[in-house]
């Protein structure tokens, strides 16, 4: 069995720009880079789970996504594939959830077809979704204060005793 991290994109990896669409809008948040070499180091398959509510509300497309993605990898700048698998949610508020976190249905069937041991596998990000998704898949979860709520005000963080960091670089840094 092995060990991953599914890591939120807008808020955790890049700076959240509401509804991104234009990858010439990716914005790193500082010691990204380092942290994800870091962690690969270590053996950690990464996943990429975020939710794109703009596709659903009919301000952008897939194919925006896509290449928003696309410029992440990019400027990354690590060896491909980067990501083990990356699940887009492009469900809005309202609509029937499949993959829209807190649905933790991406993280349960990778775990699965992956071989991956929960004990080893953390949900990072920085919203109340992206700690039901990890909470309910029931994976370590960690919390990042690059976002824009500090999730020190989220219930669920006091209520599940869920560790916050600065940053994804501070997360990384607690890895063995």
């Amino acid at each position: 069995m092995s060990k991953a991290l599914f890591l939120d994109r807008d808020g955790t990896l890049i700076i959240d720009k509401v509804y991104l669409a234009d990858p010439a809008g990716v914005e790193l948040i500082p010691g990204t880079v380092a942290a994800l070499h870091r962690v690969r180091g270590l053996g950690f398959k990464l996943f990429l789970f975020t939710n794109q509510s703009g596709i659903g509300r009919g301000l952008h497309s897939l194919d925006d996504t896509l290449r928003v993605n696309a410029r992440l990898e990019e400027m990354l700048g690590l060896p491909r594939p980067i990501f083990a698998d990356t699940c887009i949610a492009p469900e809005a508020t309202g609509q029937p959830v499949v993959y829209r976190k807190p649905s933790p249905r991406f993280i349960l069937e990778k775990l699965a077809e992956h071989q991956l041991d929960p004990k080893q596998c953390w949900m990072v990000g920085d919203s109340s979704a992206d700690i039901g998704a990890g909470l309910g898949a029931k994976i370590n979860v960690a919390a990042l204060r690059t976002g824009k709520v500090d999730p020190l005000t989220l219930p669920e963080v006091a209520a599940r005793h869920v560790p916050v960091f600065e940053n994804f670089a501070a997360f990384a840094a607690t890895l063995r």
